[in-house]
């Protein structure tokens, strides 16, 4: 896509790799779901997730949840 076209925002649930320290987006959409609490999370707003599991996480106490109280690697 790029400045020329007329396409409205970016909406729905978008498709996520999870990297080390970064993402890529494969499909776009206006959020991810965390994968403890299952809420939507802006993908502007994404700032924790896990490479392994290839999942989001809505906030540090959501990891620890999903982790069962340890400590992340």
């Amino acid at each position: 896509m790029n400045r020329f076209d007329r396409r409205g925002p970016v909406q729905g649930e978008a498709v996520v790799e999870y990297l080390d320290g970064d993402f890529r987006i494969v499909k776009p959409g206006a959020y991810v779901r965390c994968a403890v609490t299952r809420q939507p999370i802006p993908i502007e707003e994404l700032r924790y997730w896990n490479v392994d599991r290839q999942e989001a996480y809505a906030s540090r106490e959501a990891v620890l949840e999903r982790l069962g109280g340890q400590k992340a690697p």
